[in-house]
């Protein structure tokens, strides 16, 4: 019996805006083909706007940070707090 692998569309593109921070960079989540495999990434806000405008990307919205859990992190708030 053969198992079906999963297909992952390569030109759906993902960015979950994380911070926009006071000195003009905007820290984002970017997927490609599944939200939930993601990489931080932080850029100018000139380079953020190009960026997403090139890759025609799907905002996401805001994650929901109040669900506690040991896996419900991101390297965000690992840089800004300590963990127990």
């Amino acid at each position: 019996m053969e198992t079906e692998k999963p297909v992952i569309n390569v030109n759906l593109k993902f960015v979950r805006v994380i911070e926009r921070r006071p000195d003009g960079f905007v820290e984002f989540e970017f997927a490609i083909g599944e939200p939930e495999l993601c990489a931080e990434m932080l850029l100018p806000a000139d380079a953020f706007a190009s960026f997403c405008s090139s890759n025609e990307v799907v905002f996401l919205a805001p994650r929901d940070t109040s669900a506690a859990s040991d896996w419900n992190w991101s390297l965000h708030q690992a840089t800004h707090q300590r963990f127990r």
